[in-house]
């Protein structure tokens, strides 16, 4: 069993910036590989930013340059990730959804961003 706790979400303007964090719990015993996908309305969900137990990232073309992830393995936040969002664009609007890799994926509840002036 594994729980989440995301945060972060909101509103912003157009250019703004937002920080998404989300912290797995439960039956984890390592760290594992986390990351970000988002789902806007009326449309699929999307990969955003993924990020290794290394620390090697990857993300999606539409998000590179302003977005980025980062995680904290330390004992006391083993398994947290986070969401730097800059220069934030309307269609940036979405539920973002933060996940884990334990052989397969596990989901966190969802935080809406929504960028409109």
């Amino acid at each position: 069993q594994v729980q989440f706790v995301e945060s972060g979400g909101g509103l912003v303007q157009p250019g703004g910036s937002l920080r998404l964090s989300c912290a797995a719990s439960g039956r984890i015993f390592r760290i594992y590989d986390m990351g970000w996908h988002r789902q806007a309305p009326g449309k699929q969900r999307e990969f955003v930013a993924t990020i290794t137990a290394g620390g090697n990232t990857n993300y999606a073309d539409s998000v590179k340059g302003r977005f980025t992830i980062s995680r904290d393995n330390g004992d006391n936040a083993k398994n947290t990730v986070y969401l730097q969002m800059n220069s934030l664009k309307p269609e940036d609007t979405a539920v973002y959804y933060c996940y884990i890799l334990i052989r397969s994926a596990y989901w966190g509840q969802g935080t809406q961003v929504t960028v409109s002036s």
